[in-house]
């Protein structure tokens, strides 16, 4: 159905369809194509340069920081491209994605226009030819399948599936049914994947403003729908909202599938220091606001702020039911490559009965930010527990011992606790020990006897 959001017509079938959120404005970059640069008509008379482009990101630039959605006025998925590629993350990032799907016929244009005297980002996707209709089920297999990098996967095939199941749920369908129909499954999927890879390119924890809903009326495919619309509704479950008084849909499925899936936390304002700000802009003009959504880059969290004065370090956990064991090892790596001290998974059981798993991860203070954010990005959880603790050491030294396998590091581990305690580093005795082809126990007790000496 024809569904105007904020300038853009939607095209949602809620025959069992759903077309995306083309109305808020995204950035183009084709699949196979070259994006297009372009600037929007301006909103008021004065004439205006094409603003210059920002300093780009450095990937991970967000790791350790907050990433702030304040959606005054809505969100869409091509809105949140948009305020990304002005926040600095570039556009090569999003079309590279896009690439790396089996899809074409259309091209992305990124473009700008001036909101009460505010430059922002737009960002479009131009459907060329004609699209076949691509229901849940299959857009999924053409993700799992796609070579992307496998944190954008998870994130994007996570999002959509927010997504396919609000409109199965209003629908009363199985997921795999759901039908995503011609231009609103290409913008959806351009949408998604592109946003999905732009927030993990930065790295950053999300967090969402409070989200304003519209009111009124939308024609679809088959009737007319209420403001806010069904999907975007499902979307949102658990999510906070407030009504506002325009006639205007204001937070898109798409939109709504996107924050709901990446937003750790939803507040009005975080406690962080602004370093970056980016604003991506709709098509259409508000009576009461711009139409903008505004994203902010900064350090410094409330939860980090809010930690005892003894605090020495933050365990981090999360119970989750949805992860592979493969993805579960990998993200223990990227814990300790993050700065956690210590990390681990143990099984337990969640409501209804569910096998799962407890991820956890000890962290010293200053990296406690990054350790979780690498935790929200590794994983399929959307959220997590901080516990501050104060850590009780046993002082320690490391020398090193000759045995008659060879040189060993050993942690020596000492102070008023008892006898010292004398560690070989495994690393070293699995060396020697596949060096010299005897048993690994030889080489540590060897260790140990050396050091005891």
């Amino acid at each position: 159905m024809a569904h105007d959001h904020h300038g853009h017509d939607h095209d949602h079938d809620h025959d069992h369809d759903h077309d995306h959120d083309p109305d808020h404005g995204p950035d183009a970059a084709p699949a196979h194509a070259a994006a297009h640069e372009h600037g929007h008509a301006h909103s008021h008379g004065d004439p205006h340069e094409h603003p210059a482009s920002p300093v780009l990101l450095e990937r991970g630039a967000g790791v350790g920081k907050t990433l702030f959605f304040d959606a005054f006025s809505g969100v869409a998925g091509d809105m949140t491209i948009a305020a990304l590629l002005d926040l600095g993350v570039p556009l090569l990032v999003v079309e590279r994605a896009v690439a790396a799907l089996p899809l074409d016929g259309f091209h992305l244009h990124r473009g700008h226009a001036h909101r009460s005297g505010i430059v922002a980002v737009t960002f479009d996707v131009h459907v060329e030819s004609p699209q076949p209709e691509r229901t849940y089920g299959s857009i999924d297999r053409m993700l799992a399948a796609a070579p992307l990098d496998a944190p954008v996967k998870e994130l994007a095939r996570r999002i959509f599936r927010r997504l396919g199941e609000a409109e199965a749920r209003v629908h009363r369908i199985a997921l795999d049914d759901v039908h995503f129909h011609e231009v609103g499954a290409v913008d959806a999927i351009v949408d998604v994947v592109g946003a999905a890879a732009a927030l993990e390119y930065v790295g950053a924890e999300v967090v969402c403003s409070p989200l304003p809903m519209g009111r009124g009326f939308v024609h679809a495919r088959h009737g007319i729908l209420p403001l806010p619309a069904p999907a975007a509704v499902e979307c949102l479950r658990g999510a906070p909202t407030y009504g506002v008084d325009i006639d205007a849909e204001l937070v898109t499925p798409t939109g709504a599938a996107i924050v709901a899936a990446a937003a750790t936390r939803f507040e009005r304002w975080p406690s962080l220091a602004p370093e970056r700000v980016g604003f991506g802009a709709g098509q259409r003009e508000l009576p009461d606001r711009p139409n903008m959504l505004r994203l902010v880059l900064g350090s410094g969290t409330q939860a980090s702020a809010a930690l005892p004065a003894d605090t020495t370090h933050v365990v981090l956990e999360a119970n989750i039911d949805d992860m592979t064991g493969e993805l579960a090892a990998y993200a223990i790596e990227a814990l300790l490559l993050a700065g956690a001290v210590d990390a681990w998974a143990a099984p337990i059981t969640m409501k209804k009965g569910r096998p799962a798993l407890l991820l956890g991860a000890l962290a010293p203070t200053p990296a406690a930010d990054a350790v979780a954010a690498v935790m929200l990005r590794e994983t399929t959880t959307i959220g997590l527990r901080r516990t501050p603790v104060t850590r009780v050491e046993r002082p320690r030294r490391s020398v090193v011992v000759e045995t008659r396998f060879g040189r060993v590091r050993v942690k020596i581990s000492e102070g008023p606790f008892g006898p010292a305690q004398k560690k070989p580093e495994l690393d070293d005795c699995i060396l020697l020990a596949r060096t010299h082809g005897v048993p690994l126990r030889e080489v540590l007790a060897a260790a140990v006897a050396a050091a005891e000496e």
